[in-house]
């Protein structure tokens, strides 16, 4: 009889299968039954109503784009931080990890004093046509803050681990810094983007407490998604918020989907030598 790794598979399985499904799958089925009250033309209402629309646009655009940021600025933040030493470094490193302690609230009141109209940048930004604060473009300043710490932090151990050997052969061979970081280095890195980007994607999608400060909330214009269910559970309109609650799960899944085949299908892309 062939003998496994580790003993107590069918006890361990049944384990995880009964933890994911009290902690996860059974939530979501609660959301996805709450939701069943509504009529199907009441989904239509509420799913094709301008101002919905305006806010899933916001909400998953707005994400899109800062995960999108975060995975330039955390390649360049973690490739610093790995690559060089220098006075400090153990400061900032430390302090890529504040937005994950710091309360989402704090964070959007914070953000709110530097970029308002009177706030320290805001003041300079507003003359120059620049408008963060009440605006689309405080949503994603503010889904930036909170999910820049995801993409540094993964993509840290693996620039550790990386062998400085491969880039050095290619150098040797003529390869300019270019030529090795885009033909050597990214294509190691291209899987553990993806991955940064999904978890930063999924974190802003779902960000409140520090979005809602900054973004002024004026319907069809700076107004978020899970504003909107707040307002719906305001009203008892649970079936609404429920829909809404729907709505957000069916394309978040379908984002991370995309991007778990993405990333799937870079490990098997090979790029010109």
């Amino acid at each position: 009889m062939k003998r496994r790794v580790l003993p107590g598979f069918g006890l361990s399985l049944g384990y995880v299968m009964a933890w994911l499904g009290l902690i996860v799958l059974l939530p979501l089925a609660a959301l996805v039954f709450k939701s069943s009250a509504l009529a199907p033309s009441g989904w239509w209402a509420l799913l094709s109503s301008p101002r919905t629309l305006a806010a899933l646009r916001l909400s998953f655009g707005g994400a899109m784009l800062a995960a999108a940021v975060n995975v330039l600025a955390g390649l360049l933040v973690a490739w610093v931080l790995v690559r060089h030493r220098f006075p400090g470094r153990r400061l900032f490193d430390a302090l890529v990890d504040l937005p994950f302690a710091l309360p989402t609230a704090v964070a959007g009141i914070a953000l709110t004093a530097i970029y308002a109209p009177e706030g320290w940048l805001g003041r300079y930004l507003v003359p120059m046509g620049i408008k963060v604060a009440y605006a689309p473009l405080g949503v994603v300043v503010a889904m930036v803050f909170v999910g820049f710490p995801f993409v540094v932090r993964t993509l840290q151990p693996v620039l550790e681990s990386m062998e400085r050997e491969v880039e050095e052969a290619a150098a040797s061979l003529g390869a300019t810094r270019w030529q090795v970081f885009f033909r050597v280095v990214l294509p190691l890195l291209l899987p553990t983007l993806l991955t940064g980007f999904g978890l930063a994607l999924a974190r802003a999608v779902g960000e409140y407490g520090s979005v809602i400060f900054i973004a002024g909330n004026i319907p069809r214009l700076s107004e978020i998604t899970p504003l909107l269910i707040v307002e719906k559970l305001e009203e008892f309109n649970y079936a609404g918020a429920a829909a809404l609650g729907v709505a957000m799960l069916v394309l978040s899944l379908l984002l991370l989907l995309l991007v778990s085949l993405v990333q799937r299908a870079s490990r098997r892309w090979e790029l010109p030598r």
